[in-house]
């Protein structure tokens, strides 16, 4: 396992990955879309399975997309996914953001989504990315912001969730709540010129409830997340199996809503 790997708090347990496969430009990056233009390169930062990256392809083609992660694994899944789908302008290999080798201006777009809050000095990833892009190129970053997570009906135990959560985020060094944080970091990092905006995903529909309560269910109890959270002292077992069936219990219910807010910055370099 990498460095980047075991910083990385998610992990990649089946639940994890199953959110991240849900993932495209319309759902995760429309902030960006707009910008994107035929014969553009870009540099998708922590791409996953690669869902996001390949609908990236499909926009920009024939310009050219390599998507970087520390997980040999979830490459593997990446390249599976641009093949099933017929997508050839795209690259995915194993990279971390602050190691990349790649030449000063290389890219037209830097993007990472739900990245920066998964490490510990955002600032610098964010600085290595202004200078990866070219002059008149953007770096486009998007952060959940957990403190900002909404639900109903209320139930302590979901409570409970977003505090385990949160608590093992810090513990990591890394911030939940990056969101807000972004325009700041950005502005830290140098950049002089950021156009900050917000968007949300809301998951209240049937499908949507089983889907999103499902994965968090079986999230709670089994992956790095749930490990970290006992070895932190943040949480019991029984303490999850509890968290679980409220994850459950709020699937089921009829007027189940949950919605998270994200930030989101546009550099313009």
């Amino acid at each position: 396992m990498t460095r980047a790997e075991r910083s990385y708090g998610q992990g990649h347990a089946e639940s994890v990955l199953r959110s991240q496969h849900w993932r495209n430009v319309e759902n995760s990056a429309a902030y960006l879309a707009r910008h994107l233009r035929a014969g553009m390169d870009v540099l998708d930062i922590g791409c996953g399975p690669g869902t996001i990256t390949v609908d990236l392809a499909r926009r920009v083609a024939p310009g050219t997309v390599a998507g970087i992660d520390p997980s040999a694994s979830v490459l593997a899944q990446a390249r599976t996914t641009a093949e099933r789908e017929g997508v050839p302008n795209v690259e995915f290999r194993q990279g971390d953001v602050l190691d990349l080798g790649e030449q000063t201006g290389t890219f037209d777009v830097v993007h990472a989504h739900q990245v920066l809050l998964h490490l510990s000095d955002p600032v610098a990833a964010l600085r290595r990315m202004l200078r990866l892009a070219r002059p008149g190129g953007l770096v486009a970053a998007r952060d959940t912001d957990y403190a900002g997570a909404m639900w109903w009906p209320a139930d302590p135990r979901l409570d409970r969730w977003l505090r385990i959560y949160r608590a093992v985020a810090h513990s990591n060094g890394t911030e939940p709540d990056a969101g807000r944080r972004l325009l700041a970091w950005a502005h830290a990092a140098g950049a002089t010129d950021v156009t900050p905006s917000a968007s949300i995903w809301c998951h209240s529909t049937p499908a949507e409830r089983a889907w999103w309560g499902g994965l968090w269910a079986d999230r709670i109890l089994d992956s790095r997340i749930a490990e970290q959270a006992i070895e932190g002292g943040h949480a019991s077992r029984a303490d999850l199996a509890d968290v679980s069936a409220a994850w459950t219990a709020w699937a089921a219910h009829p007027d189940g809503w949950f919605a998270i807010p994200h930030g989101e910055i546009l550099c313009h370099v």
